[in-house]
């Protein structure tokens, strides 16, 4: 546990930030998962209409950090990829 002042700040600080991250992480995770199910179940009209919900929750999670620009366009590239070929 910190002893300094300014060291119990960055403690709190740092708590409050995880919380955020965490919950945006898991919006992040639904959502591809709910896309995924779609997917699997054939539902390439349903998929593409959520997909846009998708893409702004993995943007959102690499504007702030929680995943790298690159992971976020993978993540985005094979879902796309995925959506595309139900349609093959």
């Amino acid at each position: 546990m910190p002893i300094i002042k300014s060291a119990k700040k960055a403690l709190r600080g740092s708590e409050r930030k995880r919380v955020f991250n965490i919950r945006r992480k898991r919006v992040m995770k639904d959502a591809v998962k709910e896309v995924t199910k779609l997917i699997e179940a054939k539902g390439k009209k349903e998929a593409e209409a959520k997909l846009s919900e998708v893409y702004k929750a993995i943007d959102k999670a690499a504007k702030r950090g929680i995943i790298k620009k690159n992971n976020a366009s993978r993540k985005k590239s094979r879902l796309a990829g995925a959506i595309n070929k139900i349609g093959a």
